[in-house]
């Protein structure tokens, strides 16, 4: 669908990260399968409207497993309107409904899911 694509790993205070953003970054980076130079992952401090405008993305990619999802991303969505980025959702596939990045790092598994 994209001719580039880039992960953004930001800080987000409510959740309790794993690791340090910088780490996170590397980690999924060394998860990508081998020829996805199309790929990018960056770490980020501060607010995804702020790093598009930075870099000059115009489009954010959020996914959704559910209408609780939904209507938290519509809420941010809507504020990256107004700060001059669309944001677009694509439902997760059946199968990954129920997953959720905690669930993955409580569960020791951490492997990428295609």
């Amino acid at each position: 669908m994209f001719d580039q694509v880039t992960v953004l790993v930001a800080v987000n205070d409510g959740k309790r990260p794993s690791g340090t953003t910088v780490a996170r970054a590397r980690q999924i980076r060394d998860l990508l399968p081998a020829g996805w130079e199309n790929v990018t992952v960056a770490a980020w401090h501060g607010l995804t409207a702020d790093y598009c405008r930075h870099t000059g993305c115009g489009l954010i990619i959020r996914g959704v497993r559910n209408s609780t999802d939904y209507s938290r991303e519509y809420e941010l969505a809507a504020m990256n309107k107004a700060l001059g980025v669309t944001t677009l959702f694509i439902p997760a596939r059946p199968e990954l409904v129920t997953m959720s990045s905690t669930a993955v790092r409580l569960s020791g598994q951490g492997s990428f899911v295609r």
